[in-house]
């Protein structure tokens, strides 16, 4: 490893030496001065790797000079030494972005340690996230093992997740391999999991099934509704766990999140039969059934979550919650959004306010199609950052900070997750079948029994029947499901797309988050 160079820059420098001889013990280069400007000269014409600045000296002050540096080189890690504890100077100082500050007499091991902090942080994290990791995996493996009910397979999931972003420290890519091939071995249990049990949930009245989209209201969000604090359901379209994780620092600057759970998507994992779900507290064999002329099936024309608002008003009603003053905003457009940001006030007056946000969904189609995306999004972590990114400068986060000082509950969730898909397999139907490339349904349909999860009879999976023999498939792990013709073009053009509508750990298990105003 390089030597680390260190300037430290003190009037009183001569009664340092001793300090200065402890840190060349430890390794490090150290370059002295007596005042800020000939430490600012050196900073121009050398490279640094940290500053010790002590703040009061003749001429220029430590925060002066720290000043000049960071005008030179903004990124400069630079701690700052002072005898006055006020409280204006650390506010100064750390306003200024240094690094880490020492009050003096300062001993040397004080002063190692920080400069360890600050030098050897990344490659300390890295080295500990990988030794944690080694030892969790047994754990994880013996967990996958044991037979997992629907509420330990959230948590390997959850915890999946939790080294995922945690390997994002490592410079490992050997772990960073174990955990995607761990990954891998979860959803195949995963998926083999589902099979046996997915029937049994849908029967009615099992009360031994985990919570779904079609219970996810009347489970998640009305226990939260109480009067005099407006509620806030927020479903943002297709926004897998790890995304969550990646937006959930912005949600805490603002609000407290109390629960972080999870809950099933149902089959399809994909908009039209998931969130109608949620909407109608109903499967989507039932929605069918009550509202005939507004359940579109796959193959018919015209939009198919046109009518969620009528569905949930229904739901409601249905409910005994009928007298409840409530709000349903889509946003599926910047313009949209910003009409959000200017009425959100209003909606304080509501007992529950529905927000759909459809971009994430935008955002896996778009990078499907669009070359520039599938550059920026080209695997989960960069995906991650988009996300992150997004949500910071959405007109959503705008939205809800104007409202953060106000007494209000929120509910987060979404409709499905996606997976980043790798593996084709070929299927062959009729003119009928749909395009969809995790789930197909058709009434010809011929395919690999091993391949996917399928429904002869769809009402046993709470689908509707589209035409008479109608059979729904559902592609498993990282599979997707492409027609012979046309076969090698279109396994290049969606290989490493994000994909939804099937079963895996990252389309069925999906966050639902409450939290409130700080």
């Amino acid at each position: 490893m390089a030597i680390a160079k260190i300037i430290w820059v003190d009037d009183e420098i001569e009664s340092l030496q001793s300090q200065k001889l402890f840190l060349e013990n430890k390794g490090y280069e150290v370059q002295t001065f007596t005042n800020g400007f000939d430490a600012i000269d050196y900073v121009k014409e050398n490279a640094v790797d940290v500053v010790l600045i002590d703040e009061s000296m003749p001429g220029i002050t430590g925060l002066e000079t720290l000043a000049k540096i960071k005008e030179i080189k903004q990124t400069l890690p630079v701690v700052l030494i002072t005898k006055n504890e006020t409280e204006n100077l650390m506010d100064d100082a750390i306003g200024s972005q240094i690094s880490d500050y020492l009050i003096k007499p300062v001993n040397p091991n004080q002063v190692w340690l920080s400069l360890k902090k600050i030098i050897d942080n990344k490659r300390l994290v890295a080295e500990k996230t990988t030794t944690a990791y080694q030892q969790q995996f047994r754990n994880l493996f013996m967990a996958l093992n044991s037979n997992p009910d629907y509420n330990e397979w959230m948590d390997i999931y959850k915890k999946l997740v939790y080294w995922e972003l945690e390997m994002q420290k490592s410079d490992s890519p050997e772990m960073r391999e174990v955990l995607q091939s761990q990954k891998g071995e979860a959803n195949t249990e995963f998926f083999k999991f589902i099979s046996k049990n997915y029937a049994s949930w849908i029967l009615p009245k099992n009360n031994d099934s985990p919570v779904m989209s079609h219970t996810l209201f009347q489970s998640k969000v009305l226990p939260h509704v109480e009067p005099g604090v407006p509620l806030f359901f927020i479903l943002i379209d297709n926004l897998r766990f790890d995304q969550w994780k990646a937006i959930q620092p912005k949600f805490a600057e603002n609000f407290r999140i109390q629960e972080e759970e999870c809950f099933y998507s149902i089959l399809p994992t994909a908009t039209q039969y998931a969130r109608n779900a949620i909407f109608a507290g109903m499967l989507p064999i039932e929605i069918e059934k009550k509202f005939p002329t507004q359940w579109k099936n796959d193959d018919e024309e015209g939009g198919k979550n046109l009518h969620e608002e009528e569905f949930f008003r229904a739901q409601l009603k249905r409910l005994g919650k009928g007298a409840l003053k409530v709000s349903y905003t889509k946003v599926v457009n910047n313009q949209a959004g910003l009409d959000l940001v200017n009425n959100i006030h209003n909606l304080l007056s509501n007992d529950l306010n529905v927000i759909v946000y459809n971009f994430v969904d935008m955002l896996s189609h778009a990078r499907t199609e669009m070359e520039v995306l599938k550059e920026l999004a080209s695997d989960e972590m960069s995906y991650r950052s988009i996300t992150a990114s997004w949500f910071e400068h959405s007109p959503l986060h705008q939205a809800l900070k104007k409202i953060a000082d106000k007494k209000i509950s929120i509910v987060l969730a979404t409709d499905h997750g996606s997976t980043r898909v790798k593996t084709p397999c070929k299927v062959v139907g009729d003119k009928q079948t749909t395009t969809n490339l995790r789930y197909k349904h058709g009434r010809n349909l011929n395919y690999e029994h091993k391949e996917v999860l399928a429904f002869r009879d769809p009402r046993e999976a709470g689908l509707p029947v589209p035409t008479v023999n109608s059979s729904y498939i559902f592609a498993r792990e990282d599979n997707f499901l492409c027609y012979p013709n046309n076969y090698n073009y279109y396994v290049n053009f969606y290989k490493n797309t994000f994909q939804h509508g099937g079963v895996s750990l990252e389309e069925m298990i999906v966050p639902v988050i409450k939290m409130e105003s700080k």
